[in-house]
């Protein structure tokens, strides 16, 4: 079993869940974070005062899968989020020692589903 954690582009959220339900991954959390990265952000000038922006709007997707899973839903993420700009996210992938279903109590790769 792994833990993904996928960081993207807000706009490319809807591209991924597509891509990630066409390989049968229907289950995953979603949360807005902020973040920056190599892009280090930008400026703003409002009212003639500059403001820097360099914690940039992201979202996180996690997504717990057993290990047969793990190669697709990898690639749905990479080809729905990429555009080959810096900023595209990251993907980290974890061991996931275990999972419980609390409604079931089931446990392991079954609570995963």
């Amino acid at each position: 079993m792994k833990l993904i954690m996928a960081t993207i582009q807000p706009h490319k959220l809807p591209d991924v869940k597509k891509a990630l339900f066409e390989n049968q991954i229907y289950k995953m959390t979603v949360t807005n974070v902020l973040g920056c990265g190599q892009q280090k952000g930008y400026t703003e000038t409002y009212r003639g005062v500059i403001h820097e922006i360099n914690l940039l709007k992201k979202v996180r997707l996690e997504i717990a899968v057993n290990d047969e899973f793990v190669k697709p839903t990898i690639d749905a993420i990479i080809s729905a989020a990429r555009t080959g700009n810096i900023g595209d996210g990251k993907i980290f992938i974890m061991d996931l020692e275990n999972c419980i279903r609390i409604r079931t109590k089931e446990e392991g790769s079954e609570a995963i589903g």
